[in-house]
């Protein structure tokens, strides 16, 4: 995802923030805790449904149906809707993008509540929220610029994803198993990365001020707020992969 960047008349991130950048701030976990619970819900209501899931699994070859591969690949295929339209879709139309990828990726999560047992889940997404929240406060006060690990995370994320795909045709758990370790780790960097990022953000808007829309302010809060889910998310499945308990 690529943002602007915004100038304020200081070298460290450990500045005071005024309204507009407090704002901008809560605005971005607003609506990262309003796509956390749009996947939930829809992860639950797919899978407390037989017939719902029978959209999306073949229950007796066991492998997916179109409409599961669909589920599956089409959040990829949004996120980089929204990150290639950024400056060209409205602010409604990257809102709706936005809740339509929350709503998938849930779908797609829904395979999880059937291999993993409901306390390994609440388990885990307990502790990738721990996590989560202890890497956030860190990139938020931390004065030391994390900026410059961020193209080394972008290659760690990258790694992962084509390790990922390989792993699709070879199935191997010991080399899921190293991916999920290593996973851990990125993702756990990434959010204090992208914390202290956001943070930059809003200082900018600061100091600009009136020169941005607020249209554009909304829209820069919607792919923070995507960043940070997608965080917490990875920290969430890669923690299942380890510690999870299988049905």
């Amino acid at each position: 995802m690529e943002q602007q960047n915004y100038n304020y008349n200081s070298d460290s991130v450990f500045v005071q923030e005024g309204s507009v950048s407090k704002k901008f701030f809560a605005n971005v976990f607003l609506w990262m805790f309003i796509a956390l619970g749009l996947s939930t819900l829809a992860a639950y209501f797919m899978s407390s449904s037989a017939e719902a899931m029978s959209y999306l699994v073949n229950f007796e070859t066991g492998k997916r149906t179109i409409f599961g591969y669909v589920a599956m690949f089409a959040p990829l295929g949004l996120v980089l809707l929204m990150g290639a339209g950024f400056s060209r879709l409205s602010y409604g139309a990257l809102l709706t993008v936005f809740v339509l990828f929350s709503l998938l990726l849930g779908v797609s999560l829904s395979f999880i509540l059937l291999i993993y047992t409901g306390a390994s889940v609440v388990t885990c997404f307990a502790a990738a929220a721990g996590i989560f929240g202890i890497m956030a406060f860190l990139g938020y006060t931390t004065e030391i610029d994390l900026s410059k690990f961020g193209p080394i995370l972008l290659v760690g994320v990258a790694g992962l994803f084509i390790a990922g795909i390989l792993n699709m045709f070879i199935q191997s758990e010991q080399f899921s198993l190293v991916m999920a370790f290593v996973g851990i780790a990125v993702f756990t960097a990434l959010t204090a990365y992208d914390v202290q990022k956001i943070k930059r953000i809003g200082l900018g808007l600061e100091e600009n001020g009136d020169q941005m829309a607020a249209t554009d302010t909304k829209k820069l809060a919607i792919m923070a707020a995507l960043s940070l889910y997608l965080d917490f998310i990875n920290i969430f499945i890669y923690l299942l992969r380890i510690f999870g308990s299988r049905k």
